[in-house]
């Protein structure tokens, strides 16, 4: 892979996914909603605050924006901490998504120092990018320099010897079942040492 062919595939990836925006969080609507989770009435509620009834009915209906000393009533008097007031709640739902890859159904990608296998290629908005990599390039000369992209990256090797170049350290030889964990923004290269290619699992965060 050269410093021209990795991003190419990161977008590959990262072009499977839809970008979705995030609603502003609703404080009354929160409220509210935290109030009917513990079957409380607005004047239980109010009790528990130490509010007026027609101020927490207020704030509920965003008539009205509560004070620092309001908000910190409230989330004492639900049980809860001030960030946890503002913070959205996450789905209970589990989505359940996944994706078998059998030998050789994976997508392929080569370049003239790689030959990359992505896995679970019909998977989309994916927060990782796994691929199988056959290393082709012998010499850290035969790459355009370094390899850089963001996140971070893992790679495991599956078969033969590989020699782990990166920017800030010594190259390490690597074999079979030996991996690394690095900041994929720091320039890094592969090459086979072994007489057969070498073939690596690598791991790639699209966040």
């Amino acid at each position: 892979m050269s410093d021209k062919d990795e991003p190419s595939l990161i977008r590959m990836a990262r072009a499977d996914g839809e970008e979705v925006d995030i609603a502003p969080l609703a404080l009354g609507a929160r409220v509210r909603e935290l109030r009917k989770a513990r079957n409380w009435t607005l004047e239980q509620a109010a009790q528990q605050a130490g509010l007026a009834r027609s101020t927490l009915s207020k704030i509920e209906n965003d008539q009205m924006s509560p004070t620092f000393d309001a908000v910190k009533k409230l989330a004492e008097g639900l049980g809860i901490s001030i960030p946890q007031l503002f913070t959205a709640p996450k789905t209970d739902q589990v989505m359940g998504r996944m994706a078998v890859t059998k030998t050789g159904e994976g997508k392929p990608h080569l370049t003239a120092t790689y030959e990359h296998e992505l896995l679970a290629p019909n998977l989309t908005c994916k927060q990782m990018l796994p691929y199988r990599a056959r290393v082709r390039a012998r010499d850290f000369s035969e790459f355009n320099g370094w390899v850089r992209h963001d996140g971070e990256e893992f790679l495991y090797v599956l078969s033969g010897v590989i020699r782990f170049y990166t920017e800030f350290y010594e190259p390490v030889e690597m074999r079979r079942g030996d991996s690394a964990y690095y900041d994929a923004a720091m320039g890094h290269n592969v090459i086979s040492t072994s007489q057969e290619d070498a073939v690596i699992l690598w791991v790639t965060s699209l966040g």
